[in-house]
Protein backbone atom coordinates (compact mmCIF):
# COMPACT_ATOMS: atom_id res chain seq x y z
CA UNK A 1 0.00 0.00 0.00
CA UNK A 2 1.60 3.23 -0.94
CA UNK A 3 0.96 6.82 0.63
CA UNK A 4 -0.38 8.82 -2.26
CA UNK A 5 -0.81 12.57 -2.38
CA UNK A 6 -4.05 14.43 -4.21
CA UNK A 7 -4.07 17.22 -5.79
CA UNK A 8 -6.71 19.08 -5.20
CA UNK A 9 -6.15 17.84 -1.45
CA UNK A 10 -9.53 18.55 -0.86
CA UNK A 11 -11.06 16.35 -3.39
CA UNK A 12 -13.13 13.93 -1.73
CA UNK A 13 -13.61 11.57 -5.00
CA UNK A 14 -9.79 11.48 -5.77
CA UNK A 15 -9.08 10.54 -2.17
CA UNK A 16 -11.92 7.53 -2.33
CA UNK A 17 -10.40 6.21 -5.59
CA UNK A 18 -7.25 6.22 -4.14
CA UNK A 19 -8.60 3.96 -1.29
CA UNK A 20 -10.81 2.12 -3.48
CA UNK A 21 -8.27 1.22 -5.11
CA UNK A 22 -6.14 0.14 -2.31
CA UNK A 23 -3.59 2.65 -1.50
CA UNK A 24 -3.69 6.10 1.29
CA UNK A 25 -4.62 8.95 0.14
CA UNK A 26 -3.17 11.79 1.85
CA UNK A 27 -5.16 14.90 1.45
CA UNK A 28 -6.53 18.01 3.87
CA UNK A 29 -9.12 15.61 5.28
CA UNK A 30 -6.33 13.83 6.94
CA UNK A 31 -4.30 16.78 7.60
CA UNK A 32 -7.42 18.70 9.35
CA UNK A 33 -9.11 15.45 11.00
CA UNK A 34 -5.36 15.28 13.01
CA UNK A 35 -5.69 18.76 14.13
CA UNK A 36 -9.42 18.69 15.21
CA UNK A 37 -8.67 15.52 16.97
CA UNK A 38 -5.63 16.36 18.68
CA UNK A 39 -5.98 17.47 22.29
CA UNK A 40 -5.40 20.51 23.36
CA UNK A 41 -6.07 22.71 20.28
CA UNK A 42 -8.72 25.41 20.57
CA UNK A 43 -11.94 24.98 19.56
CA UNK A 44 -13.09 27.28 15.98
CA UNK A 45 -11.75 29.30 14.64
CA UNK A 46 -8.69 28.85 16.93
CA UNK A 47 -7.83 25.33 15.48
CA UNK A 48 -4.17 25.84 15.61
CA UNK A 49 -1.91 25.44 18.42
CA UNK A 50 1.52 27.97 19.05
CA UNK A 51 3.78 25.84 16.91
CA UNK A 52 1.79 25.54 13.65
CA UNK A 53 3.04 28.59 12.14
CA UNK A 54 6.78 27.73 13.33
CA UNK A 55 6.31 24.47 11.12
CA UNK A 56 4.85 26.22 8.41
CA UNK A 57 8.22 27.71 8.39
CA UNK A 58 10.10 24.91 7.20
CA UNK A 59 8.42 25.49 3.54
CA UNK A 60 7.72 28.28 2.89
CA UNK A 61 9.90 32.08 4.18
CA UNK A 62 9.13 34.27 6.35
CA UNK A 63 7.81 37.01 3.75
CA UNK A 64 5.34 34.63 2.34
CA UNK A 65 2.21 35.15 3.45
CA UNK A 66 0.52 33.67 6.86
CA UNK A 67 -1.93 31.52 5.09
CA UNK A 68 0.89 29.69 2.96
CA UNK A 69 2.58 29.02 6.06
CA UNK A 70 -0.55 27.85 8.14
CA UNK A 71 -1.53 25.91 4.93
CA UNK A 72 1.79 24.35 4.33
CA UNK A 73 2.00 23.46 7.68
CA UNK A 74 -0.85 20.74 7.39
CA UNK A 75 0.74 20.51 3.73
CA UNK A 76 4.09 19.54 4.33
CA UNK A 77 3.81 16.38 5.90
CA UNK A 78 1.85 14.94 4.38
CA UNK A 79 4.16 16.09 1.08
CA UNK A 80 6.78 14.86 3.32
CA UNK A 81 5.15 11.35 3.75
CA UNK A 82 3.99 10.97 0.23
CA UNK A 83 4.99 7.77 -1.93
CA UNK A 84 3.29 9.03 -5.12
CA UNK A 85 1.09 11.74 -6.29
CA UNK A 86 -1.43 12.19 -8.61
CA UNK A 87 -2.40 15.91 -10.14
CA UNK A 88 -5.48 16.89 -11.77
CA UNK A 89 -5.13 20.18 -13.27
CA UNK A 90 -8.12 22.44 -14.28
CA UNK A 91 -10.32 20.70 -12.00
CA UNK A 92 -14.10 21.92 -10.99
CA UNK A 93 -14.43 23.91 -7.57
CA UNK A 94 -17.00 21.30 -6.93
CA UNK A 95 -14.21 18.83 -7.56
CA UNK A 96 -12.08 20.48 -4.86
CA UNK A 97 -10.64 23.63 -4.21
CA UNK A 98 -7.67 24.42 -2.31
CA UNK A 99 -8.35 28.26 -1.57
CA UNK A 100 -4.86 29.87 -2.12
CA UNK A 101 -3.02 30.11 -5.53
CA UNK A 102 0.07 30.43 -3.51
CA UNK A 103 -0.02 27.65 -1.65
CA UNK A 104 -1.22 26.05 -4.86
CA UNK A 105 2.07 26.56 -6.45
CA UNK A 106 4.19 26.18 -3.99
CA UNK A 107 2.59 22.69 -3.26
CA UNK A 108 3.33 21.46 -7.16
CA UNK A 109 6.37 22.81 -7.13
CA UNK A 110 7.26 20.51 -4.21
CA UNK A 111 5.69 17.48 -5.99
CA UNK A 112 7.47 18.11 -8.73
CA UNK A 113 10.94 18.09 -7.10
CA UNK A 114 10.36 15.23 -4.71
CA UNK A 115 11.28 12.80 -7.63
CA UNK A 116 8.27 10.69 -6.29
CA UNK A 117 5.58 9.08 -8.90
CA UNK A 118 3.29 11.47 -10.51
CA UNK A 119 0.08 11.02 -12.55
CA UNK A 120 -0.83 14.26 -14.16
CA UNK A 121 -4.42 14.30 -15.63
CA UNK A 122 -6.85 17.13 -17.01
CA UNK A 123 -10.08 17.36 -15.29
CA UNK A 124 -12.51 15.08 -17.30
CA UNK A 125 -15.46 17.66 -19.29
CA UNK A 126 -17.88 14.18 -20.38
CA UNK A 127 -18.67 11.04 -19.58
CA UNK A 128 -15.87 9.55 -21.60
CA UNK A 129 -13.07 11.39 -20.27
CA UNK A 130 -14.15 10.50 -16.69
CA UNK A 131 -13.82 7.04 -18.16
CA UNK A 132 -10.29 7.44 -19.19
CA UNK A 133 -9.57 9.09 -16.12
CA UNK A 134 -10.36 6.62 -13.61
CA UNK A 135 -8.86 4.24 -15.95
CA UNK A 136 -5.71 6.03 -16.07
CA UNK A 137 -5.70 6.42 -12.09
CA UNK A 138 -5.76 2.38 -11.57
CA UNK A 139 -3.60 1.59 -14.24
CA UNK A 140 -1.01 4.42 -11.71
CA UNK A 141 -1.64 3.05 -8.44
CA UNK A 142 -1.84 -0.61 -10.28
CA UNK A 143 1.42 0.11 -10.90
CA UNK A 144 2.80 1.54 -7.65
CA UNK A 145 5.17 -0.46 -5.65
CA UNK A 146 4.06 -2.20 -2.53
CA UNK A 147 1.10 -4.49 -1.72
CA UNK A 148 -2.22 -3.17 -2.35
CA UNK A 149 -5.09 -4.71 0.36
CA UNK A 150 -8.14 -6.57 -0.98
Amino acid sequence: MAKVFIYPATSLILSDLVARFGHKPLGAALGIRERIQTAGVDSPPLQITPEEPKRGLKYAAVEVPSGVRGRMAIYGPLLEEAEAAIIVNDADLAFGCMGCARTDELLLFILRQSGIPILELDYPGNEEEGVQFVAAVRKFLDNLPGEVEA
